[in-house]
Order: C-alpha cells, then sequence, then structure tokens
C-alpha cells in the first residue's frame, strides 16, 4: 500500500487523552520491526491500559516527549525522547516507527523535525540514538537527516548476536 499522493502530516503529542491509540501504534510497531526496538510485543502487550496512560504522562513532561504522527485522521508513526541524566545538553531519540505503508513520505523527517524543536527549544546540542546493525534503511535516513556514527556500539538487548551503533545529530543553537 502506498501513503496517499497529498499527505496532511500532523504531530500530536502522546498524552494521556491519546494513550490509547499510542498503546495501539507502538504494539504494530513492535510486532512489525520487532528488531528495531529496545522491547518487545510479547512483553509490552502484557502492559494494563493505566501503565500506558502513566507512559504517556512521563512522555510528556519538560524532560521528554513523545509525538504521533497523523496524516488526517490516520496515526502512521510515532516517536519519543527525553533528556540525558547525565547531560541535560543531551537528548535520547527512542521508540522512532513510520507504518511501512507511509515510509518515504516524509512522515519520520517531521518526527525527527518535531524532537529537534523540542531540543533546540531547552538548549540542547544533540540528539541521539541507537539503531541496530541489521536495520539499513533506518540507518541510511538516519543519514540523510545528519546524524553521524559516534563510534560506540553495543549488543542489541533482545539478541547479543545484533550489534547497535549510536548515532548523533548535533543541533543548531
Amino acid at each position: 500500500m502506498s501513503p496517499p499522493l497529498f499527505l496532511m502530516i500532523t504531530l500530536e503529542r502522546i498524552a494521556p487523552a491519546n494513550a490509547l491509540l499510542f498503546k495501539t501504534i507502538r504494539l504494530r510497531a513492535l510486532q512489525n520491526d520487532p528488531t528495531a526496538f529496545g522491547s518487545t510485543f510479547a512483553k509490552e502487550s502484557q502492559l494494563s491500559d493505566e501503565e500506558w496512560v502513566n507512559r504517556s504522562h512521563r512522555w510528556n513532561g519538560d524532560g521528554a516527549i513523545g509525538y504521533l504522527a497523523f496524516d488526517g485522521e490516520k496515526v502512521c508513526g510515532l516517536v519519543a525522547c527525553y533528556t540525558d541524566e547525565q547531560d541535560r545538553q543531551r537528548a535520547h531519540v527512542i521508540s522512532m516507527w513510520v507504518d511501512p505503508a507511509w515510509r518515504r513520505a516524509g512522515v519520520g523527517t517531521a518526527l525527527i523535525e518535531g524532537l529537534q524543536s523540542w531540543a533546540t527549544s531547552r538548549k540542547m546540542r544533540e540528539l541521539k540514538l541507537m539503531v541496530t546493525s541489521v536495520n539499513d534503511n533506518a540507518i541510511r535516513f538516519y543519514e540523510r537527516l545528519g546524524f553521524r556514527m559516534s563510534g560506540k556500539t553495543g549488543p542489541y538487548p533482545n539478541d547479543p548476536a545484533i550489534t547497535e551503533y549510536e548515532m548523533l545529530l548535533p543541533l543548531a543553537p
């Protein structure tokens, strides 16, 4: 399925009011692209609705933000980030995902731009993320946006045979 020719992508902050929609897309992401996340569908599908509301609170404050991407009424992506406790000028990007039907249509770029705006408004100097070595499309996408490999690697938590790469994006002051 291809995305519509004329997209109207909007971002909505993850909040208690849309926590169950957040749950739905997050679980879809974990099922669709299991090696893209540090968590698993099996683990997160067991969370109560109350925990999803609590998570939406944590992803919607001074130290963190989460976005759902919409094309009209259809949710087509999500992302979140939080302030690094050790380096308050760095934000960690997590849970980045775009529905396959909307990939290469600007949704991912809109999500990262939303995080950049949030981080620069807090005078942060860079975004950081981890990407698995088996996710070539995501690596190329992040590189197109200006992310660069830092040289730091580690084992992927769900499969130590897979390597994770740290990527950084400097932010303009």
